[in-house]
């Protein structure tokens, strides 16, 4: 029975706890056993290389990255290559390195079609900030130019400041707040990931100001927000589907059958007309069918 290691960038974000939900799945029905490993330091690229080199002391069958930084891990990443272990990777791809191939979505679409969506409906003149991820983040920037070509489309729209919120709750809350406290005019917020906008939407109800917002990754929390009327949208940067294909990439690659080198996973916008059917746990979503995907591309 072969052996996965999976190494993901953080402990926090529950978008990487569907993306293992995923995996498990995938690993029951395909008969493998599974190993989770992260740093305790939020997308620490030191504590990720080094669980990397432990991977390779370890010589699990294959490993499944998230990698935390566009080239900080590159080196652990030789590593692996050197040591022959089959890598995939999901969500992000560094700059160099060698993987059987990889699992994800069009960062900049998404951001643009999730901040078409809130800017649709705003006043001409509206006044926009924006929350960024972690600065060494491979997806910040992509996601950055995202909001910004739509924001472009909307002549009349302003961005009022753009705030890094490091992809996590707290940091996002705080950032939120400094927007707030900023700027009087605030109308809308576009946020890269869901945890910020979580920590957000706290620092709207503690100021008393309401905006509409907009976010990325379609976690459960996000889509009962959007339920609830306290966020606009969330684009379905579908991690539970990834963790699903990139734990079979791995299996089918070492059971000796072809697979893409790329697969990238359209992202739908979830809103107020379709929340609840996304509405359910990690736990009760459905893995996509390989056949189809990989077909697909």
């Amino acid at each position: 029975m072969e052996h996965i290691r999976i190494i993901t960038k953080n402990h926090t974000n529950p978008a990487y706890g569907g993306a293992l939900v995923g995996a498990h799945a995938v690993a029951a029905r395909m008969g493998c056993t599974l190993s989770h490993r992260a740093p305790q330091v939020p997308d620490d690229t030191g504590e990720q290389s080094a669980l990397l080199d432990r991977a390779i002391a370890d010589r699990p069958d294959a490993i499944v990255l998230l990698p935390a930084h566009a080239s900080a891990v590159n080196a652990a990443i030789a590593r692996v290559n050197g040591a022959g272990i089959p890598l995939v990777l999901f969500v992000s791809e560094p700059t160099a390195g060698a993987w059987v191939g990889f699992v994800g979505s069009d960062d900049t679409r998404m951001a643009a079609d999730l901040a078409r969506a809130v800017l649709q409906a705003l006043p001409s003149q509206a006044k926009v900030g924006f929350i960024d991820g972690h600065p060494g983040s491979i997806t910040t920037p992509l996601r950055r130019r995202g909001f910004e070509e739509a924001l472009a489309q909307y002549p009349g729209m302003e961005l009022v400041e753009a705030v890094s919120g490091y992809y996590q709750h707290d940091t996002g809350r705080e950032a939120a707040s400094a927007l707030l406290s900023r700027h009087a005019q605030l109308d809308a917020i576009l946020s890269a990931n869901d945890l910020m906008a979580m920590g957000a939407l706290e620092a709207l109800e503690a100021a008393g100001r309401r905006v509409s917002m907009g976010s990325i990754n379609g976690t459960p929390d996000a889509i009962a927000a959007v339920r609830a009327g306290r966020l606009t949208a969330t684009a379905s940067f579908n991690t539970h589907r990834f963790g699903c294909l990139a734990i079979e990439m791995a299996l089918r690659h070492l059971r000796g059958r072809q697979v893409p080198s790329r697969i990238v996973l359209a992202a739908d916008i979830i809103d107020a007309h379709n929340a609840a059917e996304w509405d359910k746990p990690y736990e009760a979503r459905v893995c996509p069918d390989w056949d189809q995907i990989a077909a697909a591309d």
